[in-house]
């Protein structure tokens, strides 16, 4: 071995250890178009994905499906995305799900709330196809073995 590919070497995640096509990812937005780039482009990186366009419906899927990752719009009606993310982290079949917030915005302000209450990232609208797959991979590689 190269002297500079040991240098290169890190420590995996446990989330590593499952392959990108047995990886879940529950895609929560109230656009229809971003939700289905999204998923387009995650199927396209070999992930599993499923959608759902609001909270109800988000809080029910990551019940039943348990996804390993769900990303996760603010700004949605009838229930935002605050609250869904609040919800997601009390109940205690969803609580070690982490959770990337995915907004159009992006404020400071706004990620270190995501983050204080339990958000794991926050991804900002719009991506780009190569972008949003190195930050989904770039978040399983931080994962800490907690699902």
């Amino acid at each position: 071995m190269r002297h500079e590919e040991v240098h290169r070497k890190r420590v995996p995640s446990p989330y590593e250890a499952v392959p990108k096509s047995g990886r879940r990812v529950l895609v929560v937005d109230d656009d229809r178009e971003i939700l289905d780039l999204t998923q387009m482009i995650l199927r396209d990186g070999g992930y599993e994905v499923r959608t759902q366009t609001g909270g109800e419906g988000a809080l029910a899927e990551a019940r039943k499906w348990r996804p390993h990752l769900v990303l996760l719009d603010i700004n949605m009606p009838d229930m935002d995305g605050w609250e869904v993310l609040r919800l997601l982290k009390i109940d205690a079949r969803t609580k070690n799900i982490p959770v990337a917030l995915f907004s159009i915005r992006y404020d400071v302000r706004e990620k270190v709330i995501g983050l204080q209450q339990g958000a794991f990232d926050y991804i900002t609208k719009p991506f780009s196809y190569d972008g949003l797959l190195e930050r989904i991979e770039r978040i399983f590689t931080r994962l800490p073995s907690q699902i």
